[in-house]
C-alpha cells in the first residue's frame, strides 16, 4: 500500500507501479484526478427584465471548475435600504443554469445586492462579486419581444466607452471579443462586439456585418442598437440575451423536452430565417450555439451571430468556404454557389439533433464529416427516432436533400404538416424525449495522457547452503523466474484536494516494486537518471 498525504491539483496525472524479477516484468498505470471547489463565478450577476417585483439574474460560470463538473449555483441577496445592510440570504440553492428568474420575495420598494456561488462534487465556491445596487421601485414593465426598432447610424466621433460602461468578457472569436456593457445614461444592459480591425480586410468585414444588422428588425433575431466606427476601434452594440443556448436549456432537469416543444422552437427559427431570406440575406452559420433563449424561464428564442452572413446580389454567384463542418451544406463543401436553400440544410441538421441528440453527419474527423456531408449520407437511427412522428421525419427529409433546388423553403417548411401537428390539447400529453444523447452532444471531450514505463533487471544469487536451505533457495528462485502478476489491481482514482490517497494492490511473485510519477519518468527519458525512482521502503510521491 502506498499512502499519499494531502494531495493537490499539481499531483494530477498518471502514475505507474512497476514490478520485475528474473521471469519478466509487469506494470500498471493509473490516473489520479484531484478535484477541488470551483473558482467563484467569473462575473457578478447582472439584471435584465426588471419589474417592480421580479427580475432575471445572469452571470458567467467559473474560469476553473475545480476538476469536477459544475452541478449548480447558489444565488444570494442582501437588502440595502435599511439602517444596516441585512445578512446574505439564499434565493435558491440548486440553480442548474447561469441565469435565474426571481419571481417573488422581493419588496417593490427594496434595494438589493445579488451574488452567486458555484458548486461541484467537492464543495461550494467563494461568492462572486456583488451586483450593482438594484432599486426595485425604479423598475418598468418586463421586456417582451421587441416591437420597436432603432435606426442605427454608426457614430464616427465617439468611442463606445464614452457612452457605455464595459464589464466582463462574454466571448471571444476570430472577429474579436464580446463584452457585457451598460449604457451610462439609461442603465440598459447590452452586449458590445469589439471587432479585431487592424487591417483593411478586417475593417471591411466588420462594416459589412454592421451594415447587414442595420437592415434586420425581427423579434426572432438579435438586434443592433448602436455602432461606433473610429480610426481606433469598430464596435457594434447588440441587445443582451440572458437565457443562454437553447440546447443547454433543453438538457436542464427542470425542462420537459418533447416533440411539441421542438416544433415550437423550429417554428421560431423558421420565422426568423424567413425574414432575412425575404431580404435576400443568408446566415450561413446556423448551428445550436447560435440559437439562444430570451430568458431563463420562457420558450422564446432568438438567432444570433451574423458574422458570416451575406447579401445575395442579383445576377452574381456567392461561393463561400467557411462554416461548421457538421452543419454546412454540400454546396459549401464543394465550393458551389450558395443561396437561401443553404440555410435550410443547416436547419434540417439542427432539427435532427433536437429530436434525437445525434448529429447526422458527425465523423471521426472534420475530413470524414465533410465527406459524409458531400455524399449526403444519413439515415434515421431506429433507436433514436422510435418515439418521433413520421411527420417529423418527413420534415427533416425535406430539408436534408443534396440537391438544394428540392429542399423545403421557409414558406413550405412553415406550412409542413409537422409544424401544425400539435395543439394545446395533445401537447400536454406528449411523451418526454430522452436527453442523454443531447447531453453527450454538448459535453466536451476529456483527454488523458498515458505513459509506458521501462523495466529493471533484478539478479538474486544464493551461497552454498545446506540441502534444506538449497531447496528453499531453489523454490525461491523458481518464484523469481516466474513472471509477476497483479492479483488485485489498482484503479483510477478521483479524490478531493487535501485528501489522503491509498494505493493498494496484491502482487503474486517475488518482486522489486518501483513507483514513480511524471517528473521522474521525464527525467529518465532525457538522461537515464534513476535517482528519482523509489525503493519499496521509501515510496513517496514524485509527481
Amino acid at each position: 500500500t502506498l499512502v499519499l498525504s494531502e494531495v493537490l491539483p499539481v499531483d494530477v496525472g498518471s502514475y505507474s507501479l512497476f514490478v520485475c524479477n528474473r521471469g519478466g516484468t509487469a506494470h500498471w498505470t493509473i490516473s489520479l484526478r484531484v478535484i477541488d471547489r470551483p473558482d467563484p463565478p467569473a462575473s457578478c450577476p447582472f439584471v435584465s427584465q426588471l419589474t417592480h417585483t421580479s427580475l432575471v439574474l445572469s452571470w458567467s460560470g467559473p474560469c476553473f471548475d475545480g476538476g469536477s463538473a459544475i452541478t449548480g449555483y447558489v444565488v444570494e441577496f442582501q437588502r440595502l435600504d435599511r439602517s444596516e445592510p441585512s445578512d446574505w440570504t439564499e434565493l435558491i440553492n440548486q440553480c442548474p443554469n447561469t441565469s435565474y428568474r426571481v419571481r417573488s420575495g422581493l419588496d417593490p420598494q427594496g434595494q438589493y445586492h445579488f451574488r452567486v456561488r458555484a458548486y461541484n462534487a467537492a464543495g461550494v465556491s467563494d461568492p462572486s462579486e456583488e451586483s450593482d445596487c438594484i432599486k426595485m421601485n425604479t423598475a418598468g414593465e418586463p421586456l417582451q419581444e421587441v416591437t420597436s426598432y432603432v435606426e442605427v447610424v454608426p457614430d464616427t466621433t465617439h468611442k463606445a466607452r464614452d457612452h457605455y460602461q464595459v464589464h466582463e468578457k462574454l466571448g471571444v472569436g476570430k472577429f474579436g471579443e464580446v463584452y457585457r456593457m451598460t449604457h451610462k445614461q439609461t442603465g440598459r444592459v447590452c452586449a458590445g462586439k469589439f471587432y479585431r480591425a487592424r487591417v483593411s480586410r478586417e475593417k471591411t468585414a466588420a462594416r459589412q456585418e454592421i451594415k447587414l444588422m442595420k437592415e434586420i428588425h425581427h423579434p426572432k433575431l438579435v438586434q443592433c442598437l448602436a455602432a461606433y466606427d473610429t480610426p481606433s476601434e469598430i464596435v457594434m452594440i447588440l441587445e443582451y440575451i440572458a437565457g443562454g443556448e437553447l440546447f443547454e436549456r433543453i438538457v436542464d432537469e427542470n425542462f420537459d423536452h418533447t416533440e411539441p416543444n421542438s416544433v415550437n422552437y423550429m417554428r421560431q427559427i423558421l420565422e426568423g430565417i424567413q425574414y432575412i431570406h425575404s431580404k435576400r440575406i443568408v446566415h450561413l452559420d446556423l448551428k445550436p450555439e447560435n440559437i439562444v433563449c430570451v430568458d431563463s424561464a420562457g420558450t422564446l428564442i432568438k438567432i444570433i451571430d451574423f458574422g458570416l452572413a451575406s447579401k445575395l446580389e442579383p445576377g452574381k454567384h456567392l461561393m463561400v468556404l467557411h462554416g461548421t463542418p457538421e452543419f454546412v451544406a454540400p454546396e459549401v463543401v464543394n465550393y458551389e454557389p450558395v443561396d437561401v436553400a443553404t440555410d435550410m440544410w443547416s436547419i434540417g441538421v439542427i432539427c435532427y439533433i433536437l429530436l434525437s441528440g445525434e448529429s447526422p453527419f458527425q465523423g471521426n474527423s472534420d475530413a470524414e464529416t465533410l465527406a459524409l456531408v458531400t455524399a449526403a449520407q444519413w439515415d434515421f437511427n431506429p433507436e433514436s427516432f422510435d418515439d418521433i412522428t413520421e411527420e417529423a421525419k418527413d420534415f427533416i427529409s425535406g430539408l436534408l436533400r443534396k440537391d438544394k433546388r428540392t429542399r423545403l423553403s421557409c414558406e413550405r417548411a412553415l406550412a409542413h404538416p409537422w409544424i401544425a401537428l400539435f395543439d394545446d390539447s395533445n401537447s400536454r400529453s406528449a411523451k418526454s424525449l430522452n436527453k442523454d444523447k443531447i447531453r453527450r452532444f454538448l459535453a466536451r471531450q476529456k483527454w488523458k495522457k498515458a505513459i509506458i514505463m521501462p523495466s529493471y533487471d533484478v539478479t538474486i544469487s544464493a551461497n552454498a547452503l545446506g540441502k534444506e536451505a538449497e531447496q528453499a533457495v531453489a523454490s525461491l528462485e523458481k518464484q523469481l523466474w516466474s513472471e509477476p502478476c497483479f492479483h488485485r489491481a489498482l484503479h483510477d482514482l478521483t479524490e478531493s484536494c487535501g485528501a489522503t490517497v491509498h494505493l493498494a494492490c496484491t502482487i503474486q511473485g517475488t518482486v522489486l516494486l518501483t513507483v514513480f510519477g511524471k517528473k521522474a519518468f521525464s527525467m529518465f527519458l532525457k538522461t537515464g537518471d534513476t535517482r528519482h525512482f523509489c525503493k519499496p521502503a521509501e515510496m513517496r510521491m514524485h509527481g
